[in-house]
């Protein structure tokens, strides 16, 4: 009978510890939650269409999986039409 009171009470205090860890863990988790910082947009006189156009675009030199050498090149990559504001 003594045998089933200890087990009884420790398993009550583990029940109680594991309880409190995740109340605990519960609240520095939504403590460190980002906040929501949104700015305002841009007034749209300082936002300018932009066409879309060709840009250039330079993919460095790299070695492959085989140790074979491939050099740097230049590609010419298409750039939607866009909207660019600035504030």
């Amino acid at each position: 009978m003594i045998n089933g009171l200890k087990r009884a009470a420790a398993l009550g205090a583990v029940t109680v510890a594991l309880a409190a860890g995740a109340v605990v863990g519960t609240v520095g988790t939504a403590s460190a939650a980002p906040r929501d910082h949104h700015r305002p947009s841009a007034a749209p006189h300082h936002c300018v269409k932009v066409a879309g156009h060709w840009a250039r675009q330079w993919h460095p030199a790299y070695r492959d999986r085989h140790h074979h050498w491939h050099p740097g090149h230049w590609t010419r990559v298409w750039v939607p039409a866009h909207k660019e504001c600035r504030r």
